[in-house]
């Protein structure tokens, strides 16, 4: 079998049909392996990102790099909007998502769609609020994306994103690195036909502008009240910022 081409580090020219191309692969076993690699934790994760909005019952809420549609199903359980629209690059996860949503009964509420987060194909003001769980790090442009989720949200409205993080502390700093260099590469090669995907995730989770860096990035395109909170010693972190009811650009 031919060795298969991985998404560059960081932002660059073609991430975007890179990252399809894995995701792609890795759908059959996406599932099962976010379960195994992170004992479960993703789940917790997931739901204190959605119950970062609780409060504020949000009719139409988006989910960018929904992949499988584990966030978006915890979106719509939780917090009970009228329409969640979910979108992803690859088709191969979407099927997949689809066919949750369809068991679960939620298809006349969840509705899945193939879309890049730089190009949103929905009208300036349109939601409610957005969510990204561990996609910002797979942006071709980073500030593209960000931008354009800020366009599509009304003023005030707010975005959680949720992505691995560095830990910073140690023990969990050396513990972390020897993981994601021996361990979890191994275990992605055993349980998908894409070993390289597991070997990209770390790499892309090092590269990444976590922390404050991140959110002076929110910042640039207008995002205001930010907040930034690490979850499990630092190896997932949250954040949320509300859409400025000036636009970035006006004076």
């Amino acid at each position: 079998m031919p060795e298969r081409s991985h998404p560059p580090i960081g932002e660059a020219e073609g991430k975007a049909e890179a990252v399809e191309d894995m995701f792609d692969a890795v759908a059959p076993r996406y599932d099962l392996l976010n379960r195994v690699l992170s004992a479960g934790v993703d789940r917790y994760w997931r739901s204190r990102a959605v119950r970062m909005l609780t409060d504020e019952q949000p009719r139409r809420v988006l989910d960018v790099a929904t992949g499988t549609a584990d966030l978006a199903l915890r979106i719509q359980r939780t917090l009970h909007p009228r329409e969640t629209v979910g979108i992803d690059l690859s088709t191969k996860m979407l099927d997949r998502g689809r066919a949750k949503v369809e068991r679960e009964g939620l298809s006349s509420r969840i509705s899945l769609q193939r879309a890049d987060a730089a190009t949103l194909p929905f009208d300036d003001a349109s939601f409610d609020a957005a969510f990204v769980a561990f996609g910002v790090r797979n942006f071709e442009d980073l500030t593209a994306g960000l931008d354009d989720i800020r366009r599509v949200l009304r003023p005030g409205a707010a975005l959680v994103v949720l992505e691995f993080s560095t830990p910073r502390t140690f023990p969990i700093k050396q513990l972390y690195a020897w993981y994601s260099r021996h361990v979890l590469p191994r275990i992605g090669g055993l349980l998908s036909p894409d070993q390289g995907a597991y070997e990209y995730l770390p790499n892309s989770v090092a590269a990444f502008p976590d922390g404050a860096d991140f959110l002076r990035r929110m910042a640039q395109v207008g995002f205001r009240d930010l907040e930034w909170v690490p979850l499990t010693f630092g190896i997932a972190s949250l954040y949320v910022g509300r859409v400025s009811h000036v636009s970035p650009g006006s004076s």
